[in-house]
């Protein structure tokens, strides 16, 4: 068994290269860059939801208020007229991404910790570089891609959205488990 404070390092440092993979990702190699097309009419749906003043967070629309108004004629009739959405609104203005790359490294650091437990628990110090790999592989992999699938499940987010994302929380838990492997006590 090998503690989480001996894990300190490994956990830093693959913190540190996920958000260097990630950012190259993102930045260089733009292959996120069509996940949200632009809608044709763009300027007339801004222009229809301006006056209803919508504050940041999730929506949903239809939304039954009940199980009973679920069933109802009303709401039935709303969903298949439609449009049936569920959305997130954003603050209004620039985006900063500071506080969002913050909580990336953080959220990072967190998936270094929860590998560092599982494989600190099951391996010890003499451990192999494949054993490591594959404990914490397979727990950054969960960390960074598992919970992604049930937004395409649930709330009918692309597939297509969701195998991208997947695949970067897999090369995340690749490089996540390179350090750990590399840096094992």
């Amino acid at each position: 068994m090998v503690s989480i404070l001996a894990l300190w390092l490994p956990i830093l440092l693959s913190a540190v290269a996920v958000f260097i993979v990630s950012s190259i990702i993102h930045m260089f190699l733009q292959w996120h860059k069509g996940e949200y097309p632009k809608l044709a009419n763009e300027d007339q749906v801004i222009d229809a939801l301006r006056p209803v003043n919508l504050k940041p967070g999730d929506y949903m629309v239809p939304r039954a208020a009940s199980m009973e108004d679920m069933k109802s004629e009303a709401f039935a009739e709303k969903m298949k007229k439609g449009p049936v959405i569920i959305m997130t609104v954003l603050p209004n203005g620039a985006p900063s991404m500071s506080g969002n790359l913050i909580q990336w490294f953080l959220y990072s650091l967190l998936i270094g910790v929860f590998a560092a437990y599982v494989a600190g628990r099951a391996l010890t110090g003499d451990a192999t570089y494949l054993q490591v790999f594959r404990f914490v592989g397979v727990t950054a992999f969960l960390g960074y891609s598992a919970a992604l699938w049930q937004m395409s499940i649930w709330y009918k987010r692309s597939w297509t959205t969701t195998i991208m994302a997947t695949i970067d929380g897999f090369i995340y838990a690749l490089v996540t488990a390179g350090v750990f492997g590399w840096l094992w006590p």
